[in-house]
């Protein structure tokens, strides 16, 4: 992955960190980190947020500005537009790399404002209270900046379908998001029959909707034709479908895997395997290991041998294995959108990150 991220960066003239680096270098954002320094010694998600900015172990914080950037590229300039084109830099307009960014501080916004804590479920070693009710406070103001700058941005485009197709996934985010905080207090306890169906609407609105539009925006600024844009919109949308995927099998596919909880029960193997098991069985087979009073009290407490019975439940059934498939049935649809566009360095690396997403041991 490291090696095809590389790669890609020297196609689009410049790494896609120093998307991140600059923003870092305002004077606004020093300011925020200089108080971030003060959550040093507490556990807010916030900080390890911080860290992200700046190094990334899983290589995946600045992907949605760096495909931009390369679907930009594999795009090139429109033949019904051309008075711009000394606009570009690398094959790449201007424009478009704003938008690169301009999606990059989304998603850092929304990031941030994930890393908010439940001051009501907090334990005395995760740091003293008045810290971490800062800590809250600075996930707040810092995520509602991030955005308000990425809007003022976006404005500055002056292209009313762009700000359209951002704002409209703005939304989608929010949806995604609330629907997520919503269900977290029961995620575990499994009240509701999530079906693969609802999980890949869910993560459209949440991890899709915003490289998606992103892509088709970007086609947009460059006044493509509709058919470009809209295999714009579906590279964006089922790469990062294939994406999440990739992400919630790591835990059921790593050869060295140790930690039994580093699996969600809403993550897509698991979902596979409760509609392969069946609901009464799926609920059965939770209850066995510890017979707890309830099922919710169970999962709730995150009982280590619970967990670890269920994920190799899961690695034994058909959820691994449906799930890998319908990453790389992801990764063929992403492919395929490809195929519109002219052949090109910045569409091989555009295929190379797919590919990079459908390998399994």
């Amino acid at each position: 992955w490291s090696r095809v991220v590389s790669e890609a960066e020297k196609i689009v003239g410049y790494p896609t960190s120093f998307m991140s680096l600059r923003c870092l270098l305002s004077d606004e954002l020093s300011n925020i980190a200089m108080q971030v320094r003060k959550l040093v010694g507490t556990k807010h998600p916030l900080l390890d947020t911080a860290r992200g900015f700046v190094y990334d172990s899983r290589n995946n914080l600045q992907m949605r500005g760096l495909v931009i950037l390369l679907i930009s590229k594999a795009a090139g300039p429109s033949t019904t537009e051309l008075s711009f084109q000394h606009d570009m830099v690398s094959g790449i307009y201007s424009s478009q790399r704003s938008l690169a960014e301009i999606t990059e501080l989304i998603h850092t916004a929304f990031l941030v404002h994930r890393g908010i804590v439940n001051i009501g479920e907090l334990k005395s070693c995760d740091g003293p209270l008045k810290d971490m009710q800062f800590g809250n406070k600075m996930a707040v103001l810092s995520g509602d900046f991030l955005l308000a700058n990425a809007c003022t941005s976006l404005a500055q485009l002056q292209n009313t379908k762009v700000v359209e197709l951002i704002s409209s996934a703005i939304g989608d985010l929010v949806q995604g998001i609330y629907y997520e905080n919503s269900k977290l207090s029961e995620e575990n306890c499994l009240t509701d029959d999530i079906g693969i169906l609802r999980w890949k609407e869910q993560v459209f609105l949440s991890h899709s909707a915003l490289l998606a539009k992103s892509c088709q925006a970007a086609m947009e600024l460059a006044k493509h034709s509709a058919e470009i844009q809209d295999m714009a919109f579906q590279y964006g949308k089922h790469m990062s479908m294939s994406h999440k995927l990739h992400s919630d099998l790591q835990p059921f596919v790593k050869e060295s895997s140790s930690d039994a909880m580093a699996f969600s029960l809403n993550s897509a193997p698991a979902i596979l395997h409760q509609e392969f098991l069946g609901r009464e069985a799926w609920l059965k087979q939770i209850r066995e290991p510890c017979a707890p009073r309830d099922n919710c009290a169970l999962l709730t407490s995150r009982c280590a041998c619970v967990f670890q019975q269920l994920q190799e439940a899961i690695k034994a059934g058909k959820g691994v294995t449906s799930a890998i498939d319908l990453c790389r049935c992801h990764g063929n649809r992403a492919l395929a959108a490809l195929e519109r566009f002219p052949p090109s360095e910045a569409r091989d690396a555009l295929a190379n990150i797919v590919y990079a997403m459908s390998r399994f041991p």
